[in-house]
């Protein structure tokens, strides 16, 4: 072996260690990025909810779309206390008000009908609504219960604050 290849080796022995050691630094950084974004999308509902309370607590303003109120039907008065008491024991909304006798029109089996309702209004987190539409679907008895979503974009911080309180984020 000549000096010229001599040297040519040690200058690739300490570059193919420079180039382990950058890997390897890399492969760390990759892992420890991953494992934070993993981290942070496990705990974005407890990170959002701190966020909604801090930017209440700084601008003095609600942060729109935290709270949804939910319209649910059902065919008895009875059934819908049933149902909403269950809702409230589970911790799944903040407020439930029962409004009795409503008139519905609506289309079923290619035919118009006409009934007689008792609606739902359900106060909740909007992170919560998942849960509460699987226990609507589990105990209620029509095919199809009418469950809707409606984001609350305002309202008294207040009452809003209390609701936060009143229902645990999960």
């Amino acid at each position: 072996m000549t000096f010229d290849s001599t040297h040519r080796m040690e200058w690739l022995l300490q570059r193919w260690h420079k180039d382990v050691f950058f890997c390897s630094a890399l492969r760390s950084l990759l892992s420890v990025t991953c494992l934070l974004l993993v981290l942070i999308v496990s705990l974005y509902p407890g990170l959002w909810s701190i966020g909604v309370r801090l930017h209440s607590v700084f601008t003095g303003n609600y942060l729109a779309g935290h709270h949804s109120v939910l319209v649910i039907n059902s065919p008895t008065e009875q059934t819908a206390k049933d149902i909403g008491r269950a809702i409230m024991e589970k911790r799944l909304a903040a407020s439930i008000n029962i409004l009795t006798r409503t008139s519905t029109m609506y289309i079923w089996k290619d035919e118009i009908r006409d009934a007689s309702e008792i609606l739902m209004l359900v106060k909740t987190r909007t992170s919560r609504i998942q849960h509460v539409l699987e226990y609507v679907r589990s105990v209620h008895p029509y095919a199809a219960p009418e469950v809707l979503s409606i984001l609350v974009e305002d309202g008294s911080l207040e009452y809003l604050k209390w609701m936060d309180e009143v229902i645990p984020e999960n």
